[in-house]
């Protein structure tokens, strides 16, 4: 009898663990019943936004980066500080640097107006268009996993730590997207999410003026020209020759020993990356189909789901 008890047991809790698991996964079509025009506002907004200006397409796509790589893609890198919240806006990798809260702004407003109410969380708002970003910009598609749910939290200490510097050399920057799940060709193919957009002065001057090796020389000079050893912090330079168009550029600059930021050309530095960087810079159908792979396996880094977490009204604070 207890015997039989126990096995009842054991099945209701099988079938309840299951249940568990297929309710808290993400799925493509999370939204098409509870709000099908949700997606398509999305695409509308980032589409005139990346219109207006072309760099907001990697400020878009950088904001989710950042997001997911701190406790998970849920959203904490949009919450203000207040007494309670420790923004991680105002960490190292983020402070006057991290751009498009207004454009979060607008989509969620837009969306929650076309959805009647606030059902569309603000960590997949921006998983949809970091996609769309790309897309605007002639990159690749890919289908968004959704129903991530929004943190109550944010820590600017785990931003400080956990987002990969631009002075991480190879093994640094293995073991950093190690600890998200995430392998060596997952970090090459993200990294190529820099063939858009720029860098501030500040974190390229290091490898610009005192690096010697794995560096062009006639590259070094150009990019002094504009980014001086002292002031002009903020300056931008872009990290690939066409910075609003999804190429392969970034990797034959690489291969080019051209490479921006120190951390882009570690990937091509004689190490155990060297032949996927390579076989990026000509072959861009091969990267855009692993950058796609790698953008939906970033986003699913411990999503809140379920009851977990909350739907924020307001992305910049909690409800």
């Amino acid at each position: 009898m207890a015997s039989s008890y126990s096995l009842v047991f054991l099945h209701v809790l099988v079938i309840f663990s299951l249940a568990r698991m297929a309710f808290a996964d993400l799925s493509d079509d999370f939204y098409d019943d509870i709000c099908p025009q949700a997606l398509p506002t999305i695409r509308r907004v980032v589409e005139d936004a990346v219109r207006q200006e072309r760099r907001m397409g990697a400020s878009l796509l950088r904001l989710h980066f950042h997001d997911c790589f701190v406790n998970g893609c849920d959203a904490s890198i949009l919450l203000d500080q207040t007494a309670t919240i420790d923004s991680e806006k105002t960490s190292r990798a983020n402070n006057n640097s991290a751009r498009g809260f207004e454009v979060i702004d607008r989509i969620k407003s837009e969306v929650d107006k076309v959805c009647g109410r606030p059902v569309v969380s603000c960590a997949d708002i921006l998983a949809v268009a970091a996609r769309d970003s790309v897309v605007a910009l002639h990159g690749p598609t890919w289908e968004v996993e959704l129903g991530r749910r929004d943190s109550t939290t944010a820590s600017r200490t785990t931003a400080n730590n956990d987002i990969p510097t631009p002075l991480m050399d190879l093994p640094a920057l293995i073991d950093n997207f190690k600890k998200q799940g995430l392998d060596e060709e997952d970090l090459v193919a993200l990294s190529g999410g820099h063939t858009l957009g720029f860098a501030q002065c500040s974190t390229f001057r290091n490898r610009i003026y005192d690096e010697t090796n794995n560096i062009d020389s006639t590259f070094a000079s150009q990019r002094q020209a504009n980014c001086p050893r002292s002031g002009g912090d903020s300056n931008l330079a872009s990290l690939d020759p066409t910075p609003a168009l999804f190429d392969s550029k970034y990797f034959s600059n690489l291969v080019s020993k051209k490479g921006l930021l120190h951390s882009d050309q570690a990937l091509f530095s004689g190490g155990e990356t060297d032949e996927l960087v390579k076989t990026y810079s000509t072959n861009l159908r091969t990267f855009s189909k692993d950058f796609a792979e790698s953008m939906i396996k970033m986003g699913n880094i411990k999503p809140l789901t379920g009851n977990e977490g909350q739907i924020r009204v307001d992305c910049r604070k909690v409800n």
